[in-house]
């Protein structure tokens, strides 16, 4: 029988897409065929079934999710009754279930619904389904005593309808009393309560949201800077030094469109992120003239500027009753709330309660979660030396929204800050260091020199070496200071690992350094090694790659299955380059019993079953391998990129394996909506880092 989940509450304004969208995130953690039923729905689409089929990937058809509209429903139950509707609902939530492993149900809103006792009805809907229930309840605004009152009427209405409640959450309290309240319910329910504080970020709406709202027109401004959350609100009226004064970060200043000084003036405080806005709406239909829209656009590209018909007041009156909505075009949004999720509901425990049985395979989407888990349980701290690229930038938004790691971004403090704000991210809880300016400078200079004198390096020289950022960067993991160091975006592979062979060195199990990708296909992943360290490895140098690829692919949850790799399969072809991967695959044979591998064989025998039915029949390797060892960088790094380019596939990495310590090389080529819009390239790859290296904790110097 397929599990269920359904989250629902007992009144509107909750916050109840934060307790969704975490519970989709637990069961794809788990399966890969998770399907979403929403009972009764007011339009459609959904935006929130939106988000989770826009951010989850998900193939099910979007007319399969939905039961009936609100209207409908309330017509027919008072036409024909309560049974006859819940009738009709029991018979289309069971068309999906009968589709996917585990179905998550999404409550009614209880906004406008017209339906008497919607919490019974929900109660009851639950019940036919089969599902374990989750019941949030909304804590803004009330005291704690309030809280703790409602949450535990709210427990008894639905465990009193019969319903199996896996965990109260209480949502949206004043973050001040989050810790007696989760005191306070731990004590007094028998089922588990998580607590989540409010967070401005979730309720401020995005400077596109209010745009829409006002039916204003976006003067200047790219995606980027429409996507910004309006933190607050600063109305400019008076003379500039007083508006300056009043600015906070992630403020939307709202003044006449004729004031061209308060524009001017608040866009250069944004430049110099003192402090970064979310930007400027434009009130009474007034536009600056075209030399001030210039001079605006220079000052803070992507900066939103935005014109509105209405007066201060008015728009005001209209921005006050505004509230940030999660929706597919709020990505950002959708981290907060994950981030919020993760941070306070213990995720194990719900997730053992809920008892989904584990998918066989791995998916690429269970693949980056259980990164993200194991980074988030030992938490480490990883150097990014290419601080100011944007893609790194937007990646290290993406890891402080989901509480994953400590950062550390290096390079000019000013030109970070600078890009930061215009992105729109705020960087309060990241270490910047200029190694330029750093006092750690002259420290690895010493420290560089006495590792490299036998080539005749002077401290003075030293100290010209490492304030390059991924010397810095380097030296800063081999001292200690950080965990792991992840570059290459902008940097060719070459300078990101140089200073890793003299500074940090190889294991003393390793005989090579070489390197993998993480292939992350639309139903599985695949470990392709060596694709861009190792021009032409011999066959000693071959067997190691594929030693160390299967327990890196083992570190990380890839069952590995080595195929290595050749232009013939088994015994059909001969030549040097055919002998070589035979010689590989025997050493590996012999020096790892313990290791399933198979080679020669080429591409399609490995990967295609019914390729190996006819090529290597028998073979326990041929049609599933999930680790591909290429026979040189040539072959490797072409197919990689060939795969990347033709499949859509998301290629993670190169990771690299047998250094001491973890030092890791993004690819300059990542495709930038692989990077940006969804951030799955640098979050996996930093978390590599984290994996990789199991030393002992950092040393908090600084």
């Amino acid at each position: 029988m397929t599990r269920s989940v359904y989250v629902t509450g007992i009144d509107r304004g909750d916050g109840r897409q934060v307790v969704d969208l975490g519970v989709m995130e637990l069961l794809t953690r788990q399966v890969d065929r998770v399907g979403v039923f929403r009972p009764l729905v007011h339009d459609s689409p959904d935006r929130l079934f939106e988000l989770l089929r826009a951010r989850y990937r998900l193939a099910q058809d979007p007319s399969s999710v939905y039961g009936l509209d609100y209207a409908e429903a309330s017509a027919l139950q008072a036409e024909k009754g309560t049974d006859e509707l819940v009738s009709r609902l029991v018979d289309r939530f069971h068309r999906v279930a009968r589709m996917y492993e585990v179905v998550l149900v999404l409550g009614t809103d209880f906004a406008a619904t017209q339906l008497p006792d919607e919490l019974a009805l929900n109660a009851r809907l639950a019940n036919e389904f089969g599902a374990s229930v989750i019941v949030v309840v909304g804590g803004k605004g009330q005291d704690a005593e309030s809280v703790r009152a409602e949450t535990r009427n709210a427990y008894r209405a639905y465990a009193g309808l019969g319903c199996d409640v896996l965990e109260m959450v209480v949502n949206r309290v004043a973050a001040e009393d989050r810790e007696v309240i989760a005191e306070r319910m731990t004590a007094r329910l028998p089922v588990p309560c998580s607590v989540l504080p409010d967070d401005a970020a979730l309720s401020a709406p995005t400077v596109a949201q209010i745009t829409a709202a006002l039916g204003g027109t976006v003067l200047l401004g790219d995606d980027a800077g429409l996507a910004r959350d309006a933190l607050d609100f600063v109305f400019g009226g008076a003379m500039l030094p007083n508006l300056l004064n009043a600015l906070t970060p992630g403020c939307l200043v709202v003044t006449p469109g004729d004031r061209a000084d308060l524009v001017v003036g608040a866009l250069a405080a944004h430049s110099a992120g003192t402090p970064p806005i979310a930007g400027l709406l434009l009130t009474l239909d007034e536009r600056p003239g075209e030399e001030i829209l210039k001079l605006a656009a220079r000052l803070a590209p992507g900066t939103p500027v935005v014109s509105v018909s209405g007066g201060s007041f008015p728009t005001a009156a209209e921005l006050f009753t505004l509230e940030g909505k999660l929706n597919a075009a709020t990505p950002r949004k959708a981290e907060t709330a994950l981030g919020l999720f993760e941070r306070h509901v213990d995720t194990a425990a719900l997730l053992d309660r809920i008892s989904v049985a584990r998918s066989g395979r791995v998916t690429p989407m269970m693949f980056e979660h259980e990164l993200l888990e194991q980074a988030r349980a030992d938490r480490r701290r990883v150097v990014l030396p290419e601080g100011a690229e944007e893609r790194v930038l937007r990646a290290t938004d993406v890891l402080l929204r989901r509480d994953v790691c400590d950062l550390t971004l290096l390079g000019d403090l000013d030109v970070i800050r600078k890009k930061a704000a215009d992105l729109g991210i705020d960087l309060a809880d990241t270490q910047l260091i200029d190694p330029q300016t750093s006092e750690l400078r002259q420290t690895f200079a010493e420290r560089y020199a006495q590792l490299r004198a036998h080539r005749g390096v002077t401290v003075e020289l030293a100290y010209d070496v490492v304030s390059d950022v991924n010397y810095f960067g380097t030296l800063m993991v081999q001292e200690g200071l950080a965990d792991g160091m992840v570059s290459g975006a902008v940097h060719s592979t070459a300078a990101t690992i140089r200073p890793a062979f003299e500074i940090i060195k190889t294991r003393a199990d390793a005989s090579i350094v070489s390197s993998v990708f993480f292939m992350c296909l639309a139903d599985k992943v695949l470990v392709y090694g060596d694709c861009a360290v190792n021009p032409d490895p011999d066959a000693e140098q071959l067997a190691d790659i594929a030693a160390q690829s299967a327990a890196t692919a083992a570190r990380f949850g890839v069952e590995p299955r080595i195929a290595m790799l050749s232009y013939s399969t088994g015994t059909s072809g001969t030549g040097a380059d055919v002998d070589k991967v035979r010689q590989a695959t025997d050493r590996v044979r012999e020096s790892r019993p313990d290791l399933r591998i198979e080679g020669p064989i080429q591409y399609d025998a490995a990967v295609e079953p019914s390729v190996a039915a006819t090529k290597l029949p028998g073979s326990e390797v041929a049609g599933q391998a999930t680790v591909l060892i290429f026979p040189d960088l040539n072959t490797g790094n072409n197919t990689y990129k060939a795969v990347q380019r033709s499949a859509g596939a998301v290629a993670v990495g190169p990771v690299l394996q047998g250094l001491r310590k973890p030092v890791n090389d993004l690819s300059r080529g990542a495709l930038v909506q692989d990077i940006v819009n969804t951030s799955v390239g640098p979050v996996l790859v930093i978390l590599k880092a984290l994996q990789l290296g199991r030393g002992p904790p950092r040393k908090d110097t600084w």
